[in-house]
């Protein structure tokens, strides 16, 4: 939680005020309220392909909604700002899940997200042997599996 990070924070905002650089930073969003929804729905389809299309709208009514917040926070708000592409995003996406673990799914799919936007096989296995002593021999072999079954259906 944002407890954990707190230390993290002050140590970031110590070093960037050394370096001089002007505090708060710029933000780098690029949606409004109105439009993120759309704008990530888009990413969701640059990223994932055509298939993602009409995605936030999709599934049971009851529980529709949480495609929709998915398109507008996790793309809409955070993959559709500045400062990263989409292959430092996937990356990053990448290994929080890994790290996480019980969300083998949504690996795999990042995993073949991560392939359509170049960062390759031997690459994600590389991100993996970096994450290894962080997140244990577990969720790596589970992350290397996700790799492997997203690089079949490529």
């Amino acid at each position: 939680g944002i407890g954990r990070v707190r230390p993290f924070f002050d140590v970031v905002n110590e070093v960037l005020t050394e370096k001089e650089i002007a505090l708060p930073l710029e933000g780098q969003a690029t949606t409004t309220i109105e439009d993120r929804v759309e704008k990530g729905e888009q990413a969701q389809v640059d990223i994932f392909g055509e298939g993602m299309k009409g995605f936030a709208a999709s599934g049971p009514e009851e529980s529709r909604h949480i495609n929709r917040w998915l398109s507008g926070n996790c793309f809409g708000d955070y993959y559709t700002r500045t400062g990263l592409d989409y292959s430092q995003r996937e990356m990053i996406t990448f290994c929080f899940l890994a790290a996480q673990g019980g969300c083998e799914p949504q690996l795999t799919s990042h995993a073949a997200g991560n392939m359509k936007v170049g960062n390759d096989k031997a690459f994600l296995i590389k991100i993996i042997s970096q994450c290894l002593p962080y997140i244990g021999y577990p969720r790596s072999l589970n992350a290397l599996r996700c790799v492997n079954e997203a690089a079949g259906q490529q």
